[in-house]
Formats: C-alpha cells, sequence, structure tokens
C-alpha cells in the first residue's frame, strides 16, 4: 500500500470513515437525549460555566502536549540548581540547555540573566527557575500573540495557507473551517494541493463535515487557475471566507517558490488585495529550520502570520520563542493533537507555563 493511500485511510478513519454521516456543528442536531439522561432544568450549566471547562480541557490538553518540551527545557532547568547555588559555572550550563531546547541565544541569554540576578552564589529552588523561565518566555512571546482577525469588509476574506511538505496544512485548513462554520461564516474551501489525491479527498470529508462548500480540479490541475475560480465562487455566493490550500514545498525549491508566486498572482486578477493573509503552517518537530522556512516563505509569499502544529510530538516547542525574537511575525494558533478542538488561538501566558512545567494560573 502507498503511503498516501495509508495516510488517506488513516484519515478517513480518525474522520469516522469516508461513509460516515457528517458531524453537525449545530448543538440542537445532537441525538435526543433519553428521559433518564436529561438532566433537571436548573442544573444545566451555563454559557460561561461551559466556557471555563473548554478553557481548562484546552490547558490540560496543551500542558500534556507540551509535556515533552517542558522535560526537556523546564525540568532540566529545574534540575541544574537543585544541589548547586548559582554561579559561573551553573548558568553556563543553564544557557546551553535553552540553545539546545532551539529557544535561540537571544532568550537563552535573557533567561541566565533574569535568573542570576540578585540570586548569584545563593541557592535558587526549582519552583522559582520555573517562574522565572515563564516569565521570560511569556515576555518574548506576549507581542506575537495576536488573533487571526477577519476583515469583514473584505469579502471574500482569501487566506493562503503555505509550508512545506507534511507540515498539515490540509488539516489545519479543516479545522479552520470548523471554527469559521461555527460561527456561523460561509466558507469555501479551495483544495489547491492538485498534487496529491489524499489532499483533495482530505477537503471532501472536510467540506462535508463543516458544511463548506469545496471547488477542486483534477489531480496535477493547474492550483492558479484554481484560486481564480475558488474566489469567483465565493464571490458569485456571497461567502465570508476563501481558505486555499497549496503544495507541501520545500523553501529551497525555486521552482516550486516560483508556481507559488504564479498562485498569488493569479488571485490579484481576481481582487488586487488577495490574499488578506497568508498563514505559514509549520511543523514544531522540525526545530531550527523552522527558522529558514519563515524567511523563504516570507520572503516569497508574503506571509503575515504562523500556525505552528505537532507541538505535541517534539521536546522542540522552544523554537517559537526563536521565531518570536527573529521575525516577530503574529503566532494565529497553535497545535497539540490531531482532533478538532486540538488547535487554538495562541495565548503567550498559557504555552509559556506550560513549557516551563508549571500549573496555570487560570482560575
Amino acid at each position: 500500500m502507498s503511503e498516501e493511500k495509508a495516510a488517506s485511510g488513516r484519515f478517513r478513519r480518525w474522520l469516522g470513515g469516508a461513509g460516515a454521516a457528517a458531524p453537525s456543528l449545530d448543538a440542537s442536531a445532537e441525538p435526543a437525549r433519553t428521559e433518564r439522561e436529561t438532566p433537571p432544568a436548573n442544573t444545566a450549566p451555563s454559557a460561561g460555566a461551559l466556557s471555563l471547562e473548554r478553557k481548562r480541557s484546552w490547558l490540560q490538553r496543551l500542558k500534556a502536549g507540551l509535556s515533552l518540551s517542558s522535560s526537556n527545557i523546564g525540568s532540566r532547568v529545574a534540575d541544574l540548581f537543585a544541589k548547586r547555588k548559582l554561579d559561573s559555572a551553573s548558568l553556563d550550563d543553564l544557557e546551553d540547555v535553552l540553545v539546545q531546547a532551539d529557544l535561540g541565544l537571544g532568550a537563552a541569554t535573557r533567561i541566565r540573566d533574569a535568573i542570576a540576578r540578585g540570586r548569584y552564589e545563593k541557592g535558587v529552588d526549582s519552583a522559582e527557575v520555573k517562574a522565572i523561565l515563564a516569565a521570560e518566555v511569556e515576555r518574548a512571546l506576549a507581542p506575537v500573540a495576536r488573533p487571526l482577525a477577519v476583515d469583514a469588509t473584505r469579502r471574500p476574506f482569501v487566506i493562503l495557507v503555505v509550508g512545506v511538505n507534511g507540515s498539515g496544512k490540509t488539516t489545519t485548513i479543516g479545522k479552520l473551517a470548523a471554527k469559521f462554520r461555527s460561527e456561523g461564516r460561509a466558507v469555501v474551501l479551495a483544495a489547491g494541493d492538485t498534487f496529491r489525491a489524499a489532499a483533495i479527498e482530505q477537503l471532501r470529508v472536510w467540506a462535508r463535515r463543516t458544511g463548506s462548500d469545496l471547488v477542486e480540479r483534477e489531480q496535477g490541475g493547474d492550483a492558479g487557475g484554481l484560486a481564480f475560480d475558488a474566489i469567483a465562487r465565493a464571490r458569485a455566493e456571497d461567502a465570508d471566507i476563501v481558505l486555499m490550500d497549496t503544495a507541501g514545498r520545500l523553501q529551497n525549491r525555486k521552482e516550486l517558490m516560483g508556481e507559488l508566486e504564479k498562485i498569488i498572482r493569479v488571485m490579484k486578477k481576481v481582487d488586487p488585495e488577495a490574499p488578506h493573509a497568508v498563514l505559514l503552517v509549520l511543523d514544531a518537530t522540525v526545530g531550527q529550520n523552522a527558522l529558514s522556512q519563515v524567511e523563504i516563505f516570507g520572503r516569497t509569499a508574503g506571509v503575515t502570520g504562523l500556525v505552528m502544529t505537532k507541538l505535541d510530538g517534539t521536546a522542540r516547542g522552544g523554537i517559537l520563542v526563536a521565531i518570536a525574537d527573529k521575525f516577530g511575525l503574529p503566532v494565529h494558533f497553535i497545535g497539540v493533537g490531531e482532533s478538532v478542538d486540538d488547535l487554538e488561538p495562541f495565548a503567550a501566558r498559557d504555552f509559556a507555563e506550560a513549557i516551563a512545567g508549571i500549573e496555570s494560573t487560570e482560575d
């Protein structure tokens, strides 16, 4: 069995099978409860309670998803000072751990200085070290933790999604479609990864699942022409958002990056301001290579924001700090799993506390 067919099969099983009925995003469409299961009216949770419970659930998943990174960063940093005083040797070891964890030299130096401040030749406990680490990571990430703003005056609002092979672009598009549809927005999906039949099939399933429209062409079709068709369809149907997938391409392949430039030129023939947002999906497991991806995709496609996926599969989550330090691009979403709820808006404090391995301060 080919890798493409195997991936497609896993995707079908994850969604309950290609022939399964598409789950509804409408709460009113949930299966009827039996009389025994129906709670008394006065015990129904309020919207605020549901929102708080959802937040707690996400924080638990985030902490679990970042456990490899927190062990590699927070735990190792705290262990350095468990039985040692703060001296030049221990601070050098600290800086080495932080650089090896992909936080970057700038962040490593700032964290070293913050921990050393007023504590030199003194003991420092692990809780204090983790708190300082979290505070410095949050300080680095707070300026880039910005939501994806959809301008309702630009209709359809065109979002081009780019990235290298295997970064999770198609799955991210499906999750974003689910979020936008739950907000009542009309969405058109454009299956622009025309090289992979599995990617087209994934978007077909996501379109059915979320109630989105889908524009596709035959495998191997022209992605630029598909972009034109998708925006034209969205205009004709008065849709709010176009989410366009693209084929994965290595940032060092000039001919493939040139094709991406062509897609953007075609979009501008329909709407001179399109694309209105260009999201670069980054796979956290690639570590330092992500810096090169941000630089080259930014130069070619005009990246406006980032989505970091697969944080649950790596000890290198600190790379997000290095990216923030070097580029200052907005980080809109992060992902720590494969389910729809495992892609959430990026919050600097939640991330910093999870990566440092400390309990959240959320109520």
